[in-house]
């Protein structure tokens, strides 16, 4: 099995659902679940901030991965972004080749 989560916080529900939509029109993602707004407390430049984001969590596979990351940090509004892959160690059968056909490895989802 070759699915794996991505992690993602996101600037607005806006950003998380254009980006969300592309990577899964371009085949990188077979979904993305965004999820309620959170506050987040962190040190950036020298300062400790806090603002509201939107987090989100997307569905690929291993191999398409490393593709994804790269394509959500090209469109993503922020400088450096949270961007982290979950492995997956246990997951429905029938799911996870949903997965694999929706990012195109079996099949034409």
């Amino acid at each position: 099995m070759s699915v794996v989560s991505v992690y993602c916080v996101f600037a607005s529900v806006e950003e998380a659902e254009r980006i969300g939509r592309t990577v899964v029109e371009e085949r990188l993602a077979a979904c993305i679940n965004i999820l309620g707004p959170c506050r987040s407390i962190y040190r950036w430049q020298g300062a400790v901030e806090t603002t509201e984001e939107t987090p989100a969590i997307l569905k690929t596979t291993v191999e398409a991965a490393d593709a994804l990351i790269s394509r959500i940090a090209g469109l993503h509004s922020y400088e450096v972004p949270c961007i982290a892959v979950w492995p997956i160690d246990k997951l429905l059968l029938s799911y996870a080749e949903w997965v694999e056909q929706s990012i195109g490895l079996v099949g034409n989802a």
